[in-house]
């Protein structure tokens, strides 16, 4: 078959998309709105298989019918494609026999090779057939189909990609942005820049080139990336691998794959969360967008088991190796698809993986999020960051950024990661689509290309920096204790609001208690203790309340010698009048710093404070430049500890993005701004009046 192998042209899809979508009409009341895509995809699969075959398919008819024995291995050969049909009918064949539509749609079917017969067993066709006609629609939905011309020399790959992802997102209009759906000015985009350096192989002769994409949808980036290569190594080996989770695009996909010839057995229909269908072949390039903010743990786990695969507790189906980095938190699995990308490169492999912001800065020191970006740094994978437009995806307004990973970086870039501002380079879009208002022309990427091989920061949309500028240690800061010590009422109900005195008596813990229809015996132990508790409590109370007066202490151990006197009469243990001296504290920076009995010094939990401080940068310098000048007796701790059973981690990593190209705007003129709303003011006054007036 002949197709242009990457089409730069305009993807204009929406009258096909139209027509196609005008099919809803003829299936309202058989079935919801919901539902018509259950149906009006897998036709629209069916007629774009069946005008690929029209070349070729008296060919394969004479074949067969000469030989009904003849081996598909032949078959395909005689269609020159990787599927084929023995059936005379078509669409527009079926339609002449109303009377036996079903029946010899169901012939029809039966007539296609075994892996065609699989995408429709998929989608469940033969079931949509019978009950469409049960309810007198299949006639019309069968005639509307016979009429399309969805031949790959009018379509192509990348435009009929871009109609069955314009239906799907219509249909299932419901799922979450980046579902599926790249926009295939981003995915040409992602190809060239995947291919832009540490790949001169791939134009030699004969080379073979592996790619991958584990999210692969209606497999746009499968056939963006094959065509790229061939067009500019006519004689490359393209061999392309896909896994795809749904079943509407993954029969999308399928088709494409045996549309271009590819190998059919290499596009799956697979979680790749819960499976790595080629566990021991590693690939040269992966493109890849995974779904933004889909969880693949808890309840919202696309499969009940998939948690237990990830984590490595279900043992004999553990994935837990292909993420060396540790996990994100349950809520969003991007960074586990970027790990399992990873993990499929070869040696000198290559990938670009769209992701939303989440994962640039989500998650502070130690978390599953940090550790997967301080790993992809340390292991100087992280090779660029490439900010595009919001509002260039098609169900969604947000940002996008493009990651870019390599196994082969070129000597300028080790231990560096480049940051590309691309947010301006784009066209606005004639007409919208859906959330999409801008595209890349050609031009548009191939200055993105530009800014992303030239590693040159003298444009300020780039900015180059050594890995380590994104990690940071969080070093603990606390100030030496000063407080002064006094019982007044204003400190009694700070302390009784503090909940010092809950171990006697915890109305709010009684109340629950209580209100439970039966108890363990633990919990009616501690029911009798707290209801025992209360003439006590009331006792501390009346006699703190007894003792108010003006008197500051600023030593903690007289102050506890005076509360002893106070408390003579109540029952009130040592630990709890240490609980009450510290309740009716205040800080006061006046007082002396307080000092153990060996002299050392006492530091306030209360002033506890965090400082990330930058990894390049030296912490005394940072403290004497951000921290003493405003807390003088400041103390700073690094408290790291790696070896211990559960370490805690205090070195963090995260890449905020639009921080490092924040620019500042001059806010606007007070007196200028006032003008504006009271001349607004005036005009809706006037507007008011003149509504009034006119009734």
């Amino acid at each position: 078959m002949t197709e242009t192998p990457w089409n730069e042209g305009s993807e204009d899809i929406t009258y096909e998309a139209n027509r196609i979508w005008a099919n809803a009409n003829v299936l309202r009341g058989t079935y919801l709105p919901d539902k018509y895509g259950d149906v009006i995809i897998p036709m629209t699969v069916l007629r774009r298989l069946e005008c690929t075959l029209e070349s070729t398919k008296e060919k394969v008819l004479a074949a067969y019918e000469a030989d009904p024995n003849r081996a598909p291995r032949a078959l395909c050969r005689d269609a020159g494609l990787q599927f084929y049909c023995t059936s005379r009918f078509t669409l527009a064949e079926l339609v002449n026999d109303a009377d036996n539509l079903a029946a010899n749609f169901f012939a029809y079917l039966d007539g296609f090779s075994s892996n065609v017969q699989g995408i429709f067993s998929g989608l469940s066709l033969r079931d949509h057939i019978k009950r469409m006609a049960e309810h007198n629609c299949l006639l019309p939905i069968v005639q509307n189909f016979a009429t399309m011309d969805l031949h790959p020399s009018r379509f192509d790959s990348s435009r009929m990609g871009g109609i069955f992802e314009n239906l799907i997102g219509r249909f299932y209009s419901n799922v979450d942005a980046g579902q599926y759906y790249t926009p295939r000015d981003i995915v040409r985009t992602m190809v060239a820049l995947g291919l832009a350096e540490g790949a001169e192989d791939t134009y030699d002769a004969g080379k073979v080139i592996t790619v991958y994409d584990g999210a692969a949808g209606t497999a746009g980036m499968l056939t963006a990336a094959e065509g790229y290569i061939r067009h500019y190594n006519p004689a490359a080996i393209v061999k392309c691998y896909g896994q795809e989770l749904m079943p509407q695009t993954y029969a999308v996909g399928m088709a494409e794959m045996l549309i271009r010839d590819q190998d059919s057995t290499n596009y799956r229909q697979a979680n790749t969360l819960m499976e790595d269908c080629w566990p021991n072949m590693s690939v040269r390039f992966v493109f890849m967008n995974p779904p933004f903010g889909t969880e693949w743990g808890g309840k919202g786990a696309s499969d009940p088991n998939q948690e237990k695969y990830v984590t490595g507790e279900d043992a004999d189906h553990s994935q837990q190796h292909r993420w060396p980095a540790g996990l994100p938190k349950k809520n969003d699995s991007q960074l586990l698809f970027l790990q399992a990308a990873v993990n499929k490169l070869t040696d000198d492999g290559r990938a670009v993986i769209v992701e939303n912001g989440s994962p640039l800065f989500n998650g502070d020191a130690g978390s599953g999020e940090s550790e997967v970006r301080r790993w992809l740094l340390e292991e100087d994978l992280l090779e660029a960051i490439i900010a595009l437009s919001p509002s260039s995806f098609v169900n969604t307004g947000i940002a996008v950024y493009l990651w870019v990973i390599s196994k082969n970086k070129r000597a300028e870039r080790r231990g560096k990661v480049q940051l590309i501002d691309a947010t301006e380079i784009r066209h606005s879009m004639r007409k919208n689509q859906g959330e999409k208002r801008y595209e890349l022309t050609r031009e548009d990427r191939e200055e993105i290309v530009r800014l992303y091989s030239e590693l040159d920061d003298s444009d300020p949309r780039v900015q180059i920096y050594d890995y380590r500028e994104f990690e940071y240690r969080e070093y603990t800061v606390v100030q030496p204790m000063r407080r002064n010590y006094a019982i007044t009422e204003e400190r009694i109900e700070t302390m009784l609001a503090g909940r010092a005195l809950s171990g006697v008596w915890d109305e709010e813990a009684i109340a629950k208690l209580q209100e439970k229809d039966e108890l363990k015996p633990s919990e009616q132990k501690r029911l009798a203790k707290l209801m025992a508790g209360r003439p006590a409590y009331d006792a501390i109370v009346a006699a703190l309340r007894g003792a108010v007066s003006d008197e500051v202490f600023v030593d903690p151990k007289v102050f506890g010698d005076h509360l002893r006197e106070v408390l003579k009469n109540c029952d009130a243990t040592t630990a709890l009048r240490n609980k009450i001296v510290d309740a009716l504290s205040e800080r006061d920076e006046s007082a002396p710093i307080q000092k153990d009995r060996c002299g050392n010094v006492v530091y306030d939990k209360d002033t506890r404070d965090t400082e990330r401080v930058p990894l390049l940068v030296d912490v005394d310098e940072y403290m004497e430049r951000e921290v003493y000048p405003y807390v003088s007796d400041a103390h700073v701790t690094f408290d790291e500890n790696l070896a211990a059973k559960k370490p805690v981690i205090k070195t963090g990593a995260e890449i905020p993005f639009t921080r490092y190209f924040y620019k500042y705007q001059e806010p606007e003129n007070p007196e200028d701004v006032l003008a504006e709303v009271l001349e607004f003011d005036a005009r809706a006054q006037s507007g008011l009046t003149a509504l009034v007036d006119g009734e």
